[in-house]
């Protein structure tokens, strides 16, 4: 792995443990994630492989990653305070987001060093899937799935809580 693939696998798991702590919901907790797995999907993501079953492969992971990132969405606390949307993520949210980055990051760490090269490429020919970049585009793919989904579940969530929990109105009497 690289140095770039490191320090952007790394920020990716960071990201949840900064929202560890209760904080507002403002246009940087959208913008960081998006950022990042933005510049990962115009690093890695040259083509989308459409031959074999290179399509369900990513549809798969894209699947997982979707689901990993509602998940994260719904066991991250939401409330209001004041005319302020505030968020935490919950353990749950938190072992989620680890789980599905660090899978990531494992399973290429197994591929280029601790030799699972060969285990993917019979996998691979098994199940006709076409080449390496089948494997770059589905977990890119999942990423970017597992953060726009969860960030959307959020979205949702907070502007629901918001319409469905105003803030309470306290009249001061002199």
């Amino acid at each position: 792995m690289t140095t770039t693939e490191w320090i952007t696998d790394i920020a990716l798991i960071l990201i949840v443990f900064r929202q560890l702590r209760e904080g507002r919901l403002d246009l940087k907790s959208f913008l960081i994630p998006l950022g990042i797995v933005t510049f990962v999907a115009y690093s890695y993501l040259d083509t989308i492989p459409t031959a074999g079953n290179d399509l369900v492969l990513i549809g798969v992971l894209m699947g997982i990653g979707a689901a990993l990132g509602a998940a994260g969405g719904i066991f991250t606390r939401i409330r209001t305070v004041g005319e302020h949307v505030l968020i935490k993520a919950g353990a749950v949210s938190a072992i989620l987001w680890v789980v599905g980055m660090g899978a990531r990051m494992g399973f290429q760490m197994w591929v280029e060093h601790g030799g699972g090269a060969d285990d993917v490429a019979r996998f691979s020919i098994a199940h006709h899937i076409t080449s390496d970049q089948a494997w770059v585009a589905a977990f890119v793919l999942m990423a970017l799935a597992e953060v726009v989904v969860r960030l959307a579940t959020i979205f949702i969530r907070s502007r629901t809580r918001a319409v469905t929990h105003p803030a309470p109105v306290f009249e001061r009497t002199a």
